[in-house]
């Protein structure tokens, strides 16, 4: 079948539009984008590792805008995502903003503007996002928490506190169970446990249990003895420290690098 042509108004934009979508087309084979037209398709393929670039067509009203616009995404390219303005441009939302969106894998973005009857009825049929704005400000927020909701959680460790063994003892059907004192913060029986040795870390992993006396606690606090069992690690000695520690994932944020941020406006 051959191609759609959509009816442009501005001849000068119109052999634009066409020469964008030919290009892109050709290059389509060697780029990693998101291939639905939507914030949802391109978050499913950030996230399976398929994109690394949001590609995204502006029109506005009135060219000042589109310009504010296009630079204030630009500037939420990181080192690990990157949005790329295709293409910008003045007046209503047409059928060739769709199709080149369709070609770039990109979804459309209207300031002021709103797609004619022939845009809504190709961005319905070739599924393409179009998102319409009258604030800069939500335009970009709408696509920072697209790309901040799809970075990977940072990983932070949070030391609870530590205690030294002082003693060991063999407990049938158990394993070693080390006579500990807390020597700062807290020992707690949920948290993860790190065995160090002479500034070594020779085991990672669970308690299996945390006693005072003969009774199961939650916690011990720094000062009072205790007695830990390593889940799945018998080798301690007389000495070691084992620390308390729990891992939080931190939700991140869009850290712009200088480079990143000359992301591409077209």
């Amino acid at each position: 079948a051959g191609d759609t042509f959509a009816v442009v108004t501005d001849a000068v934009e119109a052999r634009e539009i066409a020469q964008k979508r030919q290009r892109l087309e050709r290059e389509a084979q060697n780029r990693r984008s998101a291939r639905g037209g939507t914030l949802e398709d391109f978050s499913r393929a950030l996230k399976e590792g398929e994109v690394s670039t949001l590609r995204i067509i502006i029109k506005a009203d009135q060219g000042g805008p589109a310009e504010a616009l296009a630079d204030a995404l630009a500037q939420l390219s990181t080192s690990e995502v990157r949005v790329d303005v295709v293409h910008r441009g003045v007046g209503a939302i047409t059928e060739s903003d769709i199709l080149l969106a369709k070609a770039s894998g990109a979804i459309v973005l209207g300031f002021h503007v709103r797609p004619d009857s022939n845009a809504r009825a190709a961005a319905e049929r070739e599924q393409v996002d179009v998102r319409t704005y009258r604030i800069i400000y939500e335009a970009v927020e709408d696509v920072r928490n697209a790309l901040e909701g799809l970075l990977k959680p940072e990983e932070r460790e949070t030391v609870l506190g530590e205690a030294e063994v002082l003693q060991l003892f063999k407990v049938s059907k158990v394993g070693t169970i080390a006579g500990c004192m807390v020597r700062s913060g807290l020992i707690q029986r949920t948290a993860r446990a790190r065995v160090t040795r002479d500034g070594t870390t020779v085991y990672a992993g669970s308690l299996s249990s945390l006693k005072r006396f003969k009774d199961d606690v939650r916690e011990v606090r720094e000062g009072l003895e205790c007695g830990i069992g390593i889940e799945n690690f018998n080798d301690l000695k007389v000495g070691d420290r084992i620390e308390s520690f729990r891992m939080e994932e931190v939700k991140r944020t869009l850290q712009p690098t200088a480079e990143a941020g000359q992301g591409s406006r077209a």
